[in-house]
């Protein structure tokens, strides 16, 4: 039996407060109050106590009074465009930085916009009104207007994915270059040498590093290259098959291909098998997957898995740290994937 069933059972219907976790846990509320606000003078253990006996609780805090003491809203906003597939990582990244959030005073909305929007809309509005103490967006850009304008007013955010034109600020990113570039050595060592991508949306920073490492490593490797120009990574099934279609039916198809997202593969697997392609045979498909799922529908496809639990995790605990303590070094981390190609055989690993 806990501290806290111990201590309040006579507590009746009223909420706890910090002074009823102080009374459980025999703490101070002032340590109680440090101690759940993550303060770094005070101990892991106390921390987990502490929290531990908030939860048995049900304590949470007012967050109007909170607001009115520190001027905090204890809120973090993920801003997410809503044109996204349903199958890419967006499910799983708000689980992650949830899941990241839980013990810490903080909790998540996720504030969307749409195609027909602004992408500036949602970053004022929150920026403006003060309606949370950081932002977490993706779908960055080289030199994204977001980020200066957060930046410029000394917004705490973090982002899922770099961006360019010297703009330093927390983030979390997968390394497209280097994915691209062991997709194309993977492929060339089964004997592809005409080579197709299908990726994001070019003015995005990820899909500028996905379309930079594959042209590369295309040249290096004396292969034929393309980019699909109608369709992207994220364009909607139907239309991946049937642009995957139409290039299939040519007598110089591509026999290696690197696609963005998992929704687009399997609309290319489709399109190459109604051809009477067949994958390891006729073709081989590098894919990357947040979720693992492509081995499932087909074994040959060669899989590299994005790891976006540990990205929400990262992208939590990096834009707490910028709202807490800005004047610390921002925190961000690059992860690089590995794929192992002997022989003409592909291993699929992951490193971070």
């Amino acid at each position: 039996m806990s501290d806290a069933s111990i201590k309040t059972g006579d507590r009746g219907s009223e909420p706890p407060t910090l002074k009823t976790i102080a009374q459980a846990t025999g703490l101070a509320v002032a340590t109680v109050s440090r101690a759940l606000n993550d303060a770094p003078d005070i101990g892991a253990r106390t921390k987990a106590r502490v929290r531990e006996v908030a939860r048995e609780l049900g304590y949470r805090p007012n967050r109007a009074g909170v607001r009115l003491r520190t001027g905090k809203t204890n809120v973090i906003s993920l801003v997410l465009s809503t044109e996204e597939h349903v199958m890419n990582h967006t499910a799983q990244l708000i689980y992650s930085i949830s899941n990241a959030l839980r013990g810490t005073p903080y909790h998540m909305i996720v504030t969307p916009f749409t195609s027909a929007d602004d992408p500036m809309d949602p970053i004022r509005y929150i920026v403006e009104t003060r309606s949370a103490d950081g932002v977490i967006i993706n779908q960055t850009r080289p030199d994204d207007p977001r980020v200066r304008y957060m930046i410029e007013r000394g917004f705490p955010f973090a982002t899922h994915g770099r961006t360019g034109a010297g703009l330093e600020h927390p983030y979390f990113d997968f390394d497209n270059v280097r994915f691209t570039d062991l997709a194309v050595q993977a492929l060339a060592a089964r004997g592809r040498r005409r080579l197709a991508l299908v990726a994001p949306p070019l003015d995005q920073s990820y899909g500028d590093h996905m379309a930079t490492g594959f042209a590369a490593a295309a040249e290096r490797l004396g292969c034929r290259h393309t980019v699909f120009a109608g369709i992207t990574s994220d364009s909607s099934i139907a239309r991946v098959e049937a642009d995957v279609t139409a290039v299939m039916a040519a007598a110089d198809y591509p026999d290696g291909l690197v696609i963005g997202s998992a929704s687009a593969t399997m609309a290319a697997v489709t399109a190459a098998e109604a051809a009477g392609k067949r994958l390891g045979r006729d073709i081989d498909i590098v894919s990357k997957e947040a979720v693992p799922l492509l081995k499932y529908f087909r074994k040959k496809l060669i899989v590299v898995p994005e790891n976006v639990a540990e990205a929400g995790d990262f992208l939590a605990h990096a834009l707490i740290a910028a709202i807490e303590r800005p004047d610390d070094a921002y925190r961000q981390h690059l992860d690089v994937p590995t794929l192992e190609v002997d022989a003409g055989r592909v291993c699929e690993t992951s490193a971070t």
